[in-house]
């Protein structure tokens, strides 16, 4: 009989509906929960500053629930299989559990311990503690992946019936001699200065903070969430996103509290928007960093440094641009409507790339998901599956005129703004007097439109002579 159960957390850090804890307790020996550091093993997309902040919040919640149920955290850095073989030998372990992931370079990680470890004699084995359904479990008709949502979408609402989720193991069994832990301050995934401030007086990390803002949600937002999800000076979003991507939640937790709640379709669908990421990065892997549609290869993007810092720094002098990079800065998440606003912006005003902006939001995103960033950046760049057509280009000062009438999101962000009427609020450079200590605009949003539309006439040009 073997001497326990090493249990190898990722992205599923809690102990309610954690069907890879489940199974190690149900064997009835000692359950010996590890975290592993390993970055390097992330196919160049290790954790962005923002995300390691959360991390390490995550983890030291962790490590306090595990010891209220008798356990400990154990932490160790990689390759994972290194780590896991090390644990194996110290505690004499004959079965290694975890939680699936499913970006190509952890599934690549994934495939190699299972393969060795099994060689081994050891029961190695993942489980799904991430998503409704697998990624490769629906196909259209035709046996092939999605690329559009609204299919995708009534397969699954007509399909899937989630197991409701289970409460922590009551037999959690620990070992009698606990193997060596890092501290977790060694892991050094705290940044060095402070930036992090404001993120840490509104976000809660651990699998109690989602709990509450899961019940919150539901409670005093869902009834509003058709309207409110639009509007960026409301809170009418769930928050819950980062709590998801670190499975501190998960989206069974998720659905079974929106049972038998009128107003839940609208919240349903972006929680199946994210089971359709992870289903095109499962079937398109190389997405990440190439466009899903092809001839997007041959787009004439532009390398303007100056453009992309003022786009970051939230310097543009288009407010509902730069509110929302200012938000994005201080807070680790940007409004879902202002995201849209902003990467529109980035690839279809100043025509730099996707690719740029997925990795400045990959590094300061509490909720940097691969899955979910590489499909809305491609989404709204036009290159994508389901994508807007090119040519549909957010207008930012009409969308902050539609969606902030009395520009109260962009004063918040955006203080040389308080003065200006809400007549000129989204388009200053219109006002009388300029207000001070903000810049004017870096780009003409009409010309802009039209190089953009220009761009895109050029490439299906040269697509076409090329074919």
């Amino acid at each position: 009989m073997g001497a326990g159960t090493l249990l190898w957390l990722r992205q599923d850090l809690r102990l309610r509906d954690n069907t890879a804890l489940r199974a190690a307790a149900a064997r009835g020996l000692p359950v010996i929960p590890v975290y592993i550091w390993s970055p390097e093993e992330e196919g160049g997309w290790a954790p962005g500053a923002a995300s390691r902040w959360w991390l390490h919040q995550s983890l030291q919640s962790l490590e306090s629930d595990l010891k209220q149920n008798g356990l400990r955290l154990i932490l160790r850095v990689g390759p994972a299989l290194d780590a896991l073989c090390a644990l194996i030998a110290e505690t004499g372990a004959d079965a290694v559990y975890w939680g699936r992931r499913y970006e190509p370079a952890a599934q690549a990680v994934s495939h190699e311990i299972r393969q060795t470890l099994r060689q081994r004699g050891i029961d190695a084995r993942g489980f799904n503690n991430s998503l409704l359904a697998e990624p490769s479990q629906f196909l259209n008709q035709a046996g092939k992946s999605y690329q559009v949502y609204t299919p995708f979408l009534r397969a699954m609402l007509k399909s899937i019936d989630p197991p409701a989720p289970e409460g922590i193991p009551r037999a959690l069994k620990a070992p009698k001699h606990w193997p060596v832990s890092l501290p977790l301050d060694a892991l050094e995934l705290t940044p060095a200065t402070r930036w992090y401030t404001k993120m840490a007086t509104m976000w809660r990390p651990g699998e109690e903070g989602a709990a509450t803002r899961l019940k919150k949600f539901v409670s005093t937002r869902l009834s509003q969430y058709q309207r409110a999800r639009d509007l960026p000076a409301t809170a009418g979003t769930s928050g819950l996103s980062p709590h998801l991507h670190f499975g501190e939640l998960g989206p069974r937790q998720v659905w079974h509290a929106l049972k038998g709640e009128r107003q839940r379709a609208g919240f349903l669908r972006q929680l199946i928007w994210r089971e359709f990421a992870y289903h095109l990065l499962h079937h398109f892997p190389r997405t990440p960093t190439e466009p899903l549609r092809e001839e997007f290869a041959h787009f004439p993007w532009q390398r303007q440094l100056r453009g992309l810092v003022s786009w970051q720094r939230g310097e543009t002098g288009i407010p509902m641009v730069d509110a929302g990079m200012r938000e994005l800065w201080a807070t680790g998440v940007m409004h879902n409507r202002v995201r849209m606003i902003a990467g529109s912006f980035l690839v279809k005003n100043l025509l730099l790339s996707w690719q740029e902006g997925a990795r400045w939001f990959w590094d300061t995103l509490v909720d940097a998901d691969l899955a979910c960033n590489t499909l809305n950046w491609q989404w709204v760049a036009g290159c994508g599956a389901d994508a807007a057509p090119y040519f549909r280009i957010f207008n930012p000062v009409l969308q902050g005129r539609r969606f902030d009438p009395a520009g109260e999101y962009v004063r918040r962000w955006i203080a040389p703004l308080a003065g200006v009427a809400d007549k000129q609020v989204h388009s200053p450079w219109l006002a009388a007097e300029a207000p001070k200590g903000y810049p004017a605009p870096s780009i003409d949003l009409n010309q802009s439109r039209q190089a953009a539309l220009d761009a895109y006439q050029a490439m299906r040009d040269e697509v076409a002579v090329v074919r």
